[in-house]
């Protein structure tokens, strides 16, 4: 434990009311473990729309989600409204010819209209796919939206923005279809204002909603493509309900007060667009659309957000944390909002660095006298997402927890490592249209296989959780036949070389030793030596002796402290050219996918290895 973290010890946690820490554990003669939560899953409705009439029942005029308008105030629809929204639009949406073969393409980002359209398509059993703004928007070619239109054959497409999504759509969206946009239909197309997406016809929508049942497919969710290309999950009712179901027994607090969040992740991710919408709706809350991204020149607008919104519950991704981390510091009245109602610190995808896990606890204890719990969990788009869970503080803050209620979470040796993989009522039945993907990734007890391997916190008590323990598709073999695992020494990397360092792809398959293409943070090795213009390239930047002898220094320490070749890095390069998302070598979501790294930038590799010197690479000491 660092030394913040001791001093930090004795203040209390604030009070929540969460699920057990504990777990069964089967073992089988082969050395398999089955892992399963000793707490029965309770019910959950059919469909999710179940919970929409319950609370335009119940809670009428609650706000169930607000976004800031274009006069900077925030625009709300309540439970109510939402409701009749969602059987108006339900109603037009009938009179199209619409289902799982010609299911609605989003194109947007998140947006209350975004959230009427779903709503509807929910509704009357009409199956949605939210597609990255990125694939339309920052894309050159425009590939993986063609691919993705392609395979899915939409019926209708909805974009925020006509003349923003103009290009993608003139490319890739066949001229026959009908395109619904909120502002600045599109010229020579069929295209309908979202205001106009109305119609009433009550014994078609109540008859369309009464047909919507657990198997009915809620909404085609593409992976993020993060070791190959993205695939379309089918999502049904069962799984987003059972899910929800899951997160309330983990979280069970939310069945005492109803959450209100402020929340920027993408709904085309199952975390946002699944976990976190539905944590909303099924509990009755609401959600404050937050426009700002966990980085800089974004995070302002969350900031400015947090000081009007105080959540219950908060989310981002660890660079969120540290993104917003000297704002909070530097702001008394931020920490004063951001802590006053917030049970539950939030964060996924990766490893929190302990500075920033020490860091903000510390400003909690400053701010209120207590400490907030920092939990997170794992899953992945095909368990809807949520599969794992921590509802336990410990000094690890890369502790995933273990299996929710109603989870089973098998455990296979593999080559030293445990493989994870899961069963139960929220994972995926399939990939659509894609039966060779569907085949591969089950197991023959139909287990799902996540690709990823675990590890116990402490062997000897497996209630203390479970820890990452690397991909089975990025691990790798040096010429000596020792493995090489990439999830805990990327971690180890970034963590060690913050908050210089955004991501990191190691080499080393079939050869001596490891090195590593390093993606610097420009902004933050800026700092490092005499300052530098503002616009200066990046590659002016990472040549500074400063931050080279910074990289060198920091390199020597990790290979002093390695306890092998499976660990030590020999040497670096700075890359100075981002990784590119056309190039398949990173997600909308900004995963890096390490094997399209290494195949584009191969040149870079054998340079790395290469007998004579090389000025840009940047040796270990020791």
């Amino acid at each position: 434990m660092s030394e913040p973290a001791r001093k930090l010890g004795d203040a209390p946690i604030r009070a929540v009311r969460l699920g057990p820490q504990d777990v069964t554990v089967e073992r089988r003669a082969d050395g398999t473990l089955i892992l399963r939560s000793p707490e029965p899953l309770g019910p959950y409705p059919d469909k999710i729309t179940e919970r929409l009439d319950h609370w335009a029942k119940v809670a009428p005029d609650r706000v169930f989600m607000a976004e800031r308008g274009a006069d900077d105030a925030w625009r709300t629809v309540t439970y109510a409204q939402a409701r009749h929204e969602a059987r108006a639009i339900g109603a037009a949406l009938l009179t199209r010819k619409l289902s799982a073969e010609r299911p609605i393409a989003i194109l947007s980002g998140h947006s209350i209209d975004h959230a009427l359209l779903a709503l509807a398509a929910l509704y009357v059993g009409i199956p949605h796919a939210p597609i990255s703004p990125a694939y339309s928007l920052v894309s050159g070619d425009f590939a993986r939206l063609r691919a993705i239109v392609e395979l899915i054959t939409p019926g209708l497409v909805f974009a925020s923005d006509g003349q923003a999504f103009a290009r993608a759509i003139d490319a890739v969206v066949p001229k026959d279809l009908d395109v619904v946009v909120s502002a600045n239909p599109l010229a020579g197309r069929r295209a309908t204002l979202f205001t106009g997406l109305r119609a009433h016809n009550d014994a078609a929508v109540g008859a369309a909603h009464a047909a919507v049942g657990p198997d009915t497919i809620a909404k085609f969710l593409f992976t993020s493509g993060s070791t190959g290309t993205p695939k379309c999950v089918i999502n049904t009712q069962r799984m987003w309900c059972s899910n929800q179901a899951m997160l309330r027994q983990a979280l069970a607090y939310f069945t005492d007060e109803p959450p209100v969040i402020l929340d920027w992740a993408p709904w085309h991710h199952t975390a946002g667009g699944n976990h976190d919408v539905g944590l909303v709706l099924v509990n009755g809350g609401t959600f404050y659309i937050d426009d700002g991204r966990p980085m800089p020149g974004a995070i302002e607008e969350t900031v400015r957000n947090l000081r009007e919104i105080a959540s219950t519950w908060y989310f981002t991704v660890p660079k969120g944390y540290e993104a917003l981390l000297p704002h909070l510091k530097a702001d008394a009245e931020l920490r004063r909002m951001f802590f006053s109602r917030v049970k539950v610190l939030w964060f996924a995808g990766a490893g929190i660095a302990q500075h920033v896990f020490d860091e903000i606890q510390r400003l909690a204890v400053e701010t209120c006298g207590e400490r907030i719990l920092f939990l997170t969990g794992f899953g992945s788009t095909e368990t809807a997402p949520f599969a794992l869970a921590r509802t336990w503080a410990t000094d690890n803050a890369a502790n995933m927890g273990l299996p929710a209620a109603g989870m089973e979470l098998k455990l296979v040796p593999f080559e030293g490592k445990l493989e994870a993989r899961v069963r139960g009522p929220n994972i995926t039945p399939g990939y659509w249209r894609q039966p060779e993907f569907t085949a591969q990734a089950f197991d023959e007890e139909g287990f799902y296989r996540l690709g990823d391997t675990f590890k116990f916190a402490d062997p000897a008590d497996p209630k203390q959780g479970l820890l990452f323990d690397g991909r089975v598709a990025e691990d790798f073999k040096l010429s000596t036949g020792t493995w090489v695992s990439v999830g805990p020494l990327r971690a180890e990397f970034i963590n060690a070389c913050a908050p210089y360092v955004r991501d990191v792809v190691f080499a080393g398959r079939d050869r001596d030793d490891i090195a590593a293409l390093v993606f610097p943070d420009v902004e933050a090795c800026r700092k490092l030596g005499p300052h530098k213009p503002a616009d200066a390239p990046a590659a002016e930047i990472v040549e500074r002796p400063e931050v080279r002898a910074h990289f060198a220094a920091l390199l020597t320490k990790l290979a002093r402290a390695s306890t092998g070749s499976s660990n030590r890095i020999a040497r670096i390069v700075l890359c100075t050219e981002p990784p590119s998302m056309d190039k398949g070598e990173m997600t909308d979501k900004g995963s890096i996918n390490q094997r399209a790294v290494l195949k584009n930038r191969a040149a870079l590799v054998e340079e790395l290895y290469a007998d004579a010197e090389s000025p840009r690479v940047i040796e270990s000491e020791d």
